[in-house]
């Protein structure tokens, strides 16, 4: 028997005896060491209350469903973000391109000053009345359907009511290991979707 398949044996074994105790959750430093290792799309998530731009930078985004169209992102309950996008019900996704890393940066920081916080981006009103990222590699607008309790964050389901997806957008921004990478076009037809 290789070392591998001993390996392999070992840990099913340890699998098949019962647990005693309840399982605990990992510490926060083991949490997120493991979860450094996903790498994410980076998206600009916005959203307009009382005529004051709200936005925030966030990788816990994702599709939920074709059928509706449905999409989620995760926003932390203590961020101003919060309550503005929960006040508003609507909202906009701007997915980023290898250049915003700076944009990135700056709404990703805490407690920088709310108003003109989007002076010198380009932008545009989308139909949900979100500021949209011009240079973005696709942009999505949002009505919130559901909210979910999760944990530190609330879990904002949105219904996509309109999307612009430019033919030929620059390399995608993603997060990995603490730090921002561009991702270019896969050139390996074993690659393809």
């Amino acid at each position: 028997m290789t070392a591998d398949h001993q390996h392999v044996h070992q840990d099913q074994s340890a699998h098949d005896q019962p647990h005693d105790q309840p399982l605990a959750p990992v510490g926060e430093a083991d949490y997120k060491a493991a979860m450094a290792r996903f790498a994410s799309g980076v998206t600009i998530v916005t959203t307009c209350l009382d005529g004051v731009d709200h936005a925030m930078t966030a990788s816990a985004f994702t599709s939920v469903s074709l059928s509706p169209p449905l999409v989620l992102v995760c926003v932390e309950k203590i961020a101003r973000f919060h309550s503005a996008v929960l006040s508003v019900g609507t909202w906009g996704v701007s997915v980023l391109t290898d250049d915003s890393h700076q944009v990135a940066t700056r709404l990703a920081r805490r407690g920088r000053p709310l108003q003109g916080q989007l002076d010198g981006i380009p932008v545009h009103r989308g139909v949900t009345g979100a500021a949209l990222l011009s240079t973005a590699a696709a942009r999505l607008e949002c009505r919130t359907v559901a909210v979910h309790d999760g944990g530190d964050h609330s879990i904002v389901v949105g219904e996509v009511v309109g999307t612009d997806a430019p033919a030929d957008p620059a390399p995608a921004l993603v997060y990995y290991a603490g730090g921002y990478h561009a991702v270019g076009a896969r050139t390996d037809p074993e690659l393809q979707v």
